[in-house]
């Protein structure tokens, strides 16, 4: 008895077939919001960016069929196309949730307790890294650094910021998505969908009422350096320890207390951070070597 080729799981090296086309109202619809987007550039192919967002919005992640949408409209190759869809990681491959989750691992997160949300995550909606709930909701990922170090540790859904996590509220966040119940971001816009952002990304106007107005910049430690570098007296500062021990302060600094609107830093105040929650300390367990 003899196996064929494809029964053994032995690959042919066949050339993979031309990706399907869209449908014809869907591909319409998309030549002309491409025309919109390259109008706004002088070379057509500084587009790519842009469209393979519009390509993203459509499907939630970005296909073959997306792929070669962006090389016939932009006269590219399809490897063209396809070098820079693989380089960006805001370009998903594969089929992903409604919302992104993505927790910060790099340093600063990863000491105040990133890694142990990360940890916590996985096994709280049963995925690993990359991974999405069967529901098709949430996406799960450990991302790079997103500039939001004074809040660590930070969590981004869909790219929008939800800091000073600890374990038990990025499970209470997921949850939320999950079960569709409304959930804010910490600053910035109003969180949307997947898709929804992809639309914003590729340069169209978030028509949500409010959500152009909504404020949300950076933590009053990250704008130091700016206000110094413009001349400005950067405010004082005394931090109290988080265990309110005794401290001496200076007579001749005014110390900052914060109001109730202004939003502290994980490293501004005793708050309930992962550095404060014992079931996940921050730090290394073991020396190097142990």
């Amino acid at each position: 008895m003899t196996t064929s080729s494809s029964e053994r799981g032995v690959s042919l090296g066949m050339p993979e077939l031309p990706a399907p086309a869209y449908p014809d109202d869907v591909r319409t619809r998309l030549e002309t919001d491409a025309r919109e987007i390259i109008a706004r550039y002088p070379d057509s192919r500084s587009a790519l960016l842009p469209l393979l967002h519009l390509v993203q919005s459509e499907e939630g992640h970005v296909t073959r069929t997306g792929m070669q949408f962006c090389a016939d409209v932009l006269h590219l190759t399809t490897a063209e196309v396809t070098a820079v869809a693989t380089f960006y990681t805001m370009y998903r491959r594969r089929p992903s949730g409604d919302y992104q989750v993505g927790v910060c691992t790099n340093t600063l997160c990863a000491v105040m307790g990133g890694d142990a949300i990360f940890e916590s995550l996985q096994e709280h909606l049963g995925v690993g890294n990359g991974g999405t709930t069967e529901d098709g909701k949430v996406t799960l990922e450990h991302i790079e650094c997103n500039a939001a170090c004074d809040f660590a540790p930070v969590v981004m859904v869909n790219w929008e910021f939800f800091d000073n996590q600890t374990p038990a509220s990025a499970k209470r966040l997921v949850d939320d998505l999950i079960e569709g119940r409304p959930v804010e971001p910490t600053r910035g816009a109003p969180l949307c969908t997947f898709k929804e952002t992809a639309r914003i990304l590729a340069g169209f106007p978030d028509e949500r009422p409010g959500a152009v107005e909504a404020s949300g910049g950076a933590g009053p430690a990250s704008l130091v350096g700016l206000r110094l570098a413009r001349g400005e007296a950067a405010p004082a500062r005394v931090v109290h320890p988080r265990d309110g021990g005794p401290h001496d302060e200076p007579q001749d600094r005014a110390v900052h207390h914060p109001s109730p609107a202004e939003h502290l830093s994980s490293h501004d105040a005793p708050q309930d951070t992962s550095a404060s929650d014992p079931a996940h300390p921050a730090g290394p367990t073991a020396e190097e070597g142990e």
